[in-house]
């Protein structure tokens, strides 16, 4: 989650108590949880989903990624869209999608069903997000914005890696005999919560009706994601043949007429010269292939645990327990270096990634299957660590040189980078995972592509800006 620095609303603007205005941080920061536990909830709980409806391999890696493709996709268009109709009006919106689509997931009597209610549950989820963001630095005092700010690290950290265990959990008490299904169910409560809190708690907007929402520029960019990731998933598992290739190009064509669209549009959804700024751009290149990778990791990890150490889904969650502590631990720390360490921050961060996993390889080449959860919980711990040193500071950092009224563009773009990372990442890491052979094997592979890409990453890390912005960096 990135922090946008934003001019702070004026007193007259921030007229809620302080109290309300801490009831809803508490509501943005449950919808932001509801998101980040949705996207990876899906890492323990694939084999079993796929025991009880079918799809195989497929399924498993759609899960996730149909997920966060919608999201990252949508995630900029969602923010103008609040822009122009009202922050409360979208929040409301996207929370009441987003729970009926969970109750879609849940109900879900097949694959093809359960990925269609996935894909509606991000977009839902697209439309809701961006608005929490934007009603606090509207609504919030800035003395106030900063500590509401300071909260978002960690306690997302604990969500993210947070939702594998909560699933193994539930799975594993199988309640009412439902099994998988209450881990999307549940959202029926938070979510009917959600909406009865913003209903009294979000102060009224009317937006602004004359802004515009770049609808083509929108439709180019999301033939560009769903082509290149369905070309890279449908290729990568069943071969090379016309069908990727063609999803590739077409994904391709889709992406020069975005950056066509970027450059002649009125209101483009990224403003152009974000991408001219090389510090802005390396930070989504370095953002983009450390989040796929690492969330690709996080995937296989589990699967390993409960395909090739039988484990099951509540001994899977417990060991991912240690990579959840790592990353609350790391992103609670680096709060207070962001400031002092800026971008080097983000090199520590990565050779504790490469650490923790070269250890998790030398495991796994050395004993193959022959191994305790216990035995991979010092490995696992070291690896949350460099992952929580990184979550909370590359998109920080990535902001560093830009102009204050790029700030709301900046923020989306990064924001939906990462979505967009989850999805590739979970996809493709997988993918190599499932045809690489033996359990064994096919972990040491897709460790050893974790580590190549992390060790690419560290270069375009010096491109980086040098410290986060001054007002973020606290």
């Amino acid at each position: 989650m990135s922090v946008l620095t934003e001019p702070a609303p004026t007193p007259a603007q921030a007229s809620p108590s302080r109290t309300v205005l801490w009831l809803i941080l508490g509501l943005v920061l449950v919808a932001d949880a509801l998101d980040m536990i949705d996207s990876t909830v899906t890492n323990i709980a694939a084999p079993t989903i796929v025991d009880d409806v079918g799809g195989g391999e497929t399924l498993i890696k759609w899960l996730g990624s149909a997920y966060a493709l919608a999201m990252g996709v949508l995630l900029v268009v969602g923010g103008r869209l609040g822009d122009k109709f009202g922050q409360r009006r979208l929040f409301l919106i996207g929370m009441i999608g987003f729970t009926a689509a969970s109750a879609g997931c849940g109900l879900a009597p097949d694959p093809v069903l359960l990925v269609v209610a996935r894909v509606v549950q991000g977009a839902f989820g697209a439309l809701l997000l961006p608005q929490g963001m934007a009603i606090m630095t509207r609504t919030f005092p800035r003395e106030m914005l900063a500590k509401a700010f300071n909260l978002f690290g960690p306690l997302l950290g604990l969500a993210t890696v947070g939702g594998p265990v909560l699933a193994g959990f539930v799975i594993d008490a199988d309640v009412a005999g439902l099994s998988w299904r209450p881990i999307f169910l549940v959202n029926l409560i938070l979510g009917g919560i959600g909406v009865i809190a913003a209903l009294r708690l979000l102060p009224h907007d009317d937006g602004d009706r004359s802004l515009t929402v770049d609808g083509p520029g929108a439709g180019y960019l999301g033939v560009t994601m769903f082509g290149l990731m369905f070309g890279l998933i449908e290729g990568s598992g069943n071969g090379w043949d016309a069908l990727p290739i063609g999803s590739l190009a077409v994904g391709l064509v889709a992406l020069a007429l975005f950056a066509r669209r970027r450059r002649t549009a009125a209101n483009p959804l990224i403003k152009p010269s974000l991408l001219s700024n090389r510090g802005f751009t390396a930070g989504l290149i370095v953002g983009l292939l450390f989040f796929a990778v690492t969330s690709g990791s996080t995937y296989v990890v589990s699967l390993f645990m409960q395909q090739a150490l039988n484990a099951g889904p509540r001994d899977a969650a417990l060991g991912l327990l240690p990579l959840t502590i790592g990353i609350i631990i790391a992103a609670g720390a680096c709060m207070a270096l962001t400031r002092r360490l800026g971008r080097t921050l983000i090199l520590i961060g990565m050779l504790i990634t490469l650490v923790g996993t070269g250890w998790l390889l030398a495991l796994v080449v050395a004993h193959g299957t022959d191994l305790s959860l216990w035995a991979l919980a010092p490995a696992v711990l070291v690896t949350g660590l460099g992952m929580g040193t990184c979550f909370g500071t590359i998109f920080d950092i990535a902001l560093g040189d830009i102009a204050p009224d790029e700030a709301g563009s900046a923020g989306g773009a990064l924001t939906a980078i990462q979505q967009l990372a989850a999805g590739i990442g979970s996809a493709t890491v997988t993918t190599i995972y499932f045809h690489a052979g033996a359990p064994a094997h096919a972990m040491t592979v897709s460790l050893v592509t974790v580590l190549v890409v992390t060790v690419v990453c560290l270069p375009a890390v010096l491109l980086l800006p040098r410290n986060a912005p001054a007002e973020q960096a606290r």
